[in-house]
């Protein structure tokens, strides 16, 4: 099988992978306005052709917040991964290990901070953290992601509520879900999704179960869960993470350039222009539209980075000519995994680098660091 760009990885996961997990992930919340425009928009950038521009010696290579990367993409934190694929968290941070990427773990993945850790040899990583009511929770987590040997701390900013996401609730995606008839003989269709998760044990989420004092089960956690996102969040909570934490800090969710100069004065290292894929707040500017307004305010003073439709190399560079230092790719690599599990990951990181690569040099470029707004129409 010859696979080309993300969308044929799409739709091989989306036959492969059931209608309820595959839902969550290929949806947004509401009418799905800012999800569709996150890729629309990205779309709509032009580039300038240049020629005669010697272009022999090039590389992808760069850096985020002073990790070298093999090009400037990180893997976004995800949800639930281990359900698109069993074992989908490990299998990913093994991509993007051999690859030369940051993985960045999700609070709610189905595959620990310690199984992770120890599948992929301690291999540094990033950790994304919610900051749930239960602060001695946190904290511990904090004290984990340490013992694991994680790199940065990826805090989310964006969900202190739930945004409505429609096809999760008619295809009855709850913890746990609900096994409708339609949903049994739905993933009974996938024998190759079914066949791996009964060999694996990895089927809850990791780091909770286990790791609160009364939370041993999925029917007790999803009691404490329901009562831990916290609408009092502030950016007093960051200080404070930053101070236990004392590593690299990274918060994603920045859609405004007040808060982007909020997260400068809280001590982050670096801030992620993101909508969450569209899942949050419907009816939001794509990432794409806010991102040259807060480059502007604070990239001077803080490592400015992309999330939010990415599905080409060609993404990456429209977005890193409008002055992002990295971006992350969420729903790209989640395809990836649905569709071949870790080969498709890997798969998916080969197709943006040759995409990146091969349009640098159509740009006439040949390093990120001399990349800008003038490879792109009127800028």
């Amino acid at each position: 099988m010859t696979i080309t760009c993300i969308e044929e990885l799409r739709q091989l996961a989306r036959k492969r992978v059931p209608k309820m997990f595959y839902d969550y992930v290929d949806a947004g919340s509401w009418t799905e306005y800012s999800y569709r425009a996150n890729e629309s928009d990205l779309r709509r950038i032009e580039f300038r052709q240049r020629v005669a521009v010697d272009i022999t010696t090039r590389s992808t290579a760069s850096q985020m917040i002073g990790q070298n990367v093999a090009m400037p993409v990180a893997i976004a934190p995800t949800g639930l991964t281990g359900m698109i694929h069993p074992d989908g968290e490990i299998h990913a941070a093994r991509a993007a290990k051999k690859f030369g990427i940051p993985f960045t773990l999700s609070t709610m993945s189905i595959c620990s901070l310690e199984t992770v850790a120890q599948a992929t040899d301690a291999h540094p990583f990033w950790f994304q953290l919610y900051v749930l009511r239960d602060r001695q929770f946190v904290s511990n987590l904090i004290e984990r992601a340490r013992a694991a040997n994680c790199s940065a701390l990826v805090v989310t900013m964006d969900l202190q509520v739930f945004g409505q996401r429609h096809k999760d609730i008619k295809n009855g995606l709850s913890t746990p879900p609900k096994m409708t008839l339609r949903n049994v003989l739905n993933i009974a269709s996938k024998p190759r999704w079914w066949g791996k998760m009964l060999a694996t044990r990895n089927r809850n989420f990791g780091n909770i179960i286990g790791h609160v004092s009364g939370v041993d089960n999925i029917d007790s956690m999803v009691e404490w869960t329901a009562q831990q996102y916290d609408p009092r969040l502030s950016w007093q909570d960051i200080e404070w993470i930053k101070q236990r934490w004392g590593g690299k800090l990274i918060v994603k969710g920045i859609m405004d350039v007040a808060d982007a100069r909020l997260a400068v004065e809280a001590g982050a290292d670096a801030l992620i222009v993101s909508n969450h894929g569209g899942r949050q707040l419907d009816g939001v500017s794509s990432s794409i539209t806010l991102l040259p307004e807060i480059v502007a305010a604070v990239g001077d003073r803080i490592e400015v980075h992309f999330d939010g439709g990415i599905r080409s190399g060609q993404d990456v560079l429209r977005a890193m000519a409008l002055g992002a230092k990295g971006t992350y790719i969420g729903r790209s690599m989640l395809y990836g995994l649905g569709a071949l599990g870790e080969e498709g990951v890997s798969t998916a990181l080969n197709i943006i680098r040759n995409e990146f690569d091969l349009s640098m040099a159509f740009c006439g470029k040949t390093s990120v660091a001399a990349i800008d707004a003038g490879i792109l129409r009127g800028r």
